[in-house]
């Protein structure tokens, strides 16, 4: 018993003796003195590397970007599509509007009050005064009073002759309200069809430009086709502003014309409720 124990302290003391060295070794706080040193030695080793001098960047001062007018911005555009299909374009719009303002002006001018003329008419045919009431057709413009006053010039030969003098010139005078509209259409429907045209040829060009280069350059095919398609843009614009006079125009006319067969039939029972209209003379 006494050996082991007297084998166990042995053991206790060879613990605590290697212990005891390595402390002295590693120094009072644990660390090891070699290494301690080690990196002491390397940081008074370390040399600083002086900063390079900076060099000032110039700057550049930006210009405030101008902003475009709508002009500016229509005249930039027109020439960057190709002055070959835009002034084709531009001339089909000269041409329309020019029909278009022709045509308004002359409906305008040939607007009258329907109502008042045909009581001055009625006035006049209930007196018995059939030349008075074609001397108010003479005086008043338009087509409505050119139409009864050539109704008027036949009722001596019956109301037969009366209806087909207002059915032949009420045909007459609907042809020269309707003068130039087909102008007007074939200028709505040719400014598109020019600038997909402009747009086709603009495509083939930028595709013709990567064939010659042998690469696709982004900068290439977006300058063809930027060019193409305001091509179809400026065909657009002219055919909508064209659309919308010969709509405008097609109404008045249509205006008109109801205007002008109200008067007709209220000239007709006019003439045949005065009795200045001989209905024996039908069919001769």
């Amino acid at each position: 018993m006494k050996k082991v124990f007297v084998l166990f302290f042995a053991l206790f003391l060879s613990v605590g003796t290697y212990n005891t060295t390595l402390l002295a070794q590693n120094g009072p706080d644990g660390e090891d003195p070699t290494a301690i040193a080690g990196d002491s030695s390397q940081a008074n080793t370390v040399t600083t590397v002086p900063d390079e001098p900076t060099v000032d960047e110039p700057t550049v001062n930006s210009e405030p970007e101008v902003e475009m007018s709508l002009h500016q911005v229509v005249k930039k555009n027109f020439i960057d599509g190709g002055w070959e299909f835009m002034a084709i374009v531009l001339i089909c719009l000269i041409l329309g509007l020019a029909i278009a303002i022709e045509r308004i002006i002359t409906l305008s001018l040939a607007t009258v009050n329907t109502k008042k003329l045909v009581a001055e008419l009625d006035n006049a045919i209930s007196n018995g005064n059939i030349k008075d009431a074609q001397d108010i057709c003479k005086a008043t413009p338009g087509p409505t009073a050119e139409v009864l006053g050539q109704g008027l010039k036949r009722v001596d030969d019956g109301i037969d002759a009366v209806e087909k003098a207002i059915i032949s010139n009420g045909s007459v005078q609907m042809g020269l309200l309707e003068k130039g509209l087909v102008w007007l259409a074939l200028f709505i429907a040719l400014a598109p069809m020019l600038g997909f045209m402009g747009t086709v040829i603009g495509m083939i060009g930028a595709f013709d430009s990567i064939e010659k280069a042998g690469d696709i350059q982004p900068s290439m095919v977006a300058g063809g086709i930027k060019v193409a398609l305001l091509t179809t843009v400026f065909g657009l614009i002219v055919a909508i502003i064209l659309q919308i006079f010969y709509n405008y125009i097609t109404a008045k006319v249509d205006s008109l014309v109801n205007s002008m067969e109200d008067a007709t039939i209220s000239l007709i029972d006019i003439l045949i409720d005065k009795g200045n209209v001989s209905t024996s003379k039908v069919g001769e």
